[in-house]
């Protein structure tokens, strides 16, 4: 990240403690309001959120089996004056969850209730109060139905009724960790890692890119040729502004495909959110990239603040998923990529630190894109995500908001990615400032082992790579 970055950390490592501590409330502390008729008492508030990135937050959801118009019902606190009013054109389809930022009408207090009327403003749909702060999340339990309890931040997405209970364990590797880089070569804001076989790809949140070579020692230097001694400056379509580029990811054509970065807004207009996954190619030698597309999803996913958005992207192959028997949440359905039309053949996932969630997208050639995934990190940050094919797992990096916790994900019996593991960092690594995470091939298993990299945003000590082992 470009600015200073501790109060986030605070706020975040709230939302991590609560979240871990996971259990019900007792009787008494939460009410909900008896249902109304069919279709309107399909849709049920969902998920609370009163503090924190995002608070000020309500979601609904459509328990229902038809999708049911909500344009202009209105959500109110305990203050019949205040009203948000839902835009027009406003549809949830059935198990369809939507959050609404309403912190511009009013604001959820400590000991407070969100209330659901009909469009005549005096028709109560659903209600629900509380008697003190989520933390991070008022939830119900199940979906739609249950009870409301604290749980870890979902909006917009199934709720995470498990609450986070997996236990941590050792770095499935050596505890050693070395730099790979030498002193003070690219300062601070080195964020996104990918490896590429001999190349390096490393995204920048001043919007640059680099290309980088290994060094000889087991880290990796700049490329010198063809214009990337200094790493290239990104813009967006047409040459304008500065992208905060925050992850890098390539698909299976490898970077003859295109580099694909995401970034979390407009350097050039710094205050305001724009969620967008570009694609540069980079087979030329000039010093900047124009991005040959972008695909802004800012509109489809929840607000966040414009410093707490698009962190990790990683990009997981149709293969994989269709042999998983991944769902794809768009139509309730087994994933079908020929659903798609042309598309790069699989799907792009993003972390946004702000939510902690993670979101997967089929960004179409055309430049549409469909959501066809939401889930949380069970963390209270996503700071990376990296698939490793070998291992047919994707990695889910935090910071040192999380004292440099790391998940692995698999496609489950459901065809949900759900955790599989949780590890600490390792043992022989300081608590960094780590926003990039990048894993070797399979052709560097050596003697049980390979290479992992990581990205210091901080640049401590003088070093903004560092090199450590995983098992294989």
């Amino acid at each position: 990240m470009t600015e200073v970055r501790a109060p986030g950390w605070r706020r975040r490592l709230a939302l991590l403690l609560a979240a871990v501590a996971g259990p019900a409330l007792a009787a008494g502390t939460l009410t909900a309001s008896p249902a109304q008729a069919a279709p309107a008492d399909d849709i049920r508030i969902n998920e609370v959120v009163t503090t924190g990135n995002v608070n000020d937050s309500i979601e609904l959801y459509n328990k229902g089996t038809a999708t049911v118009d909500v344009s202009g019902w209105i959500l109110k606190d305990d203050n019949n004056s205040s009203k948000y009013k839902i835009g027009s054109g406003t549809t949830l389809a059935p198990g369809a969850f939507r959050a609404f930022d309403v912190h511009g009408s009013f604001g959820l207090g400590s000991a407070d209730k969100a209330r659901l009327y009909l469009a005549d403003g005096s028709t109560l749909v659903d209600s629900f109060s509380w008697s003190k702060h989520s933390d991070p999340s008022w939830s119900r339990c199940p979906d739609g139905t249950g009870d409301f309890r604290a749980a870890p931040l979902t909006l917009g997405a199934a709720n995470n009724c498990a609450g986070g209970s997996t236990a941590p364990v050792a770095w499935p590797g050596s505890g050693s960790v070395t730099t790979a880089d030498a002193s003070n070569v690219f300062g601070k804001d080195l964020s996104g890692l990918v490896q590429e076989g001999g190349v390096m790809w490393g995204a920048q949140n001043s919007g640059k890119l680099w290309r980088l070579l290994p060094n000889g020692s087991g880290g990796w230097k700049p490329d010198t040729a063809n214009g990337w001694t200094s790493g290239k400056t990104l813009r967006f379509p047409g040459g304008s502004g500065s992208p905060d580029s925050e992850g890098v990811t390539l698909t299976g054509s490898g970077s003859a495909g295109g580099v694909f970065v995401g970034s979390e807004r407009n350097g050039d207009a710094s205050g305001t959110s724009r969620l967008s996954v570009l694609r540069y190619d980079v087979s030329g030698t000039a010093g900047t990239l124009t991005a040959t597309k972008e695909w802004n999803l800012t509109s489809d996913l929840p607000s966040v603040d414009s410093n707490l958005g698009f962190e990790g992207i990683t990009w997981v192959p149709d293969s994989y998923l269709t042999g998983a028997g991944f769902k794809d949440e768009s139509t309730g359905a087994a994933y079908d990529p020929n659903r798609y039309g042309a598309h790069t053949g699989g799907v792009f996932f993003v972390g946004v630190e702000g939510t902690a969630m993670v979101h997967g997208y089929v960004l179409q050639d055309s430049g549409t894109f469909t959501r066809v995934a939401s889930f949380s990190s069970g963390m209270s940050a996503v700071m990376e995500l990296e698939w490793e094919p070998q291992a047919s797992r994707l990695w889910v990096v935090c910071d040192n908001t999380c004292d440099g916790q790391h998940r692995t994900m698999r496609v489950n019996g459901s065809g949900a990615f759900a955790t599989t593991a949780v590890h600490d960092r390792p043992s022989g690594m300081s608590n960094f400032n780590n926003e990039g995470f990048a894993v070797a091939g399979a052709d560097e298993c050596v003697g049980g082992s390979k290479p992992v990299y990581w990205a210091d945003d901080d640049n401590d000590s003088g070093h903004a790579l560092r090199r450590g082992t995983v098992t294989c």
